[in-house]
């Protein structure tokens, strides 16, 4: 995404990292859309990303694994943070390149708007 300062709103396309409670978990994913009701995510748990990282950088075979579209009310959003690197910690989008050798949004086809083999559709 082109973003004229770091420091600018979330905005649908950019990757994020959802903290939420009751009950806790996180997910990882593509922001779709964010409203008063809540937040609207193509995502997958964060622990299971290592998994499907590990099943894309085999590149072959049905995927078992892949991303779901779900709605999370914002009554158990607790944080929402952009996936970008700190310091010398990488993205999670940075991570799943240097391992599979491909960006995520090409992955996904997010950049054709066609499903990538890698994506499970819902």
């Amino acid at each position: 995404m082109h973003r004229d300062s770091p420091f600018t709103a979330f905005t649908p396309g950019d990757f994020v990292l959802l903290h939420l409670t009751n009950p806790t978990e996180k997910f990882w994913g593509v922001l779709l859309e964010i409203g008063v009701a809540g937040v609207t995510l193509r995502g997958i748990s964060v622990s299971s990303f290592d998994d499907w990282m590990a099943q894309a950088a085999r590149h072959g075979g049905t995927p078992a694994l892949g991303l779901s579209t779900m709605f999370l009310p914002l009554f158990r959003v607790e944080r929402m943070f952009r996936d970008e690197a700190v310091g010398e910690v990488e993205s999670y989008a940075e991570r799943f390149r240097r391992r599979v050798g491909t960006g995520v949004r090409e992955y996904l086809g997010l950049e054709t708007g066609e499903p990538a083999a890698g994506d499970l559709v819902s």
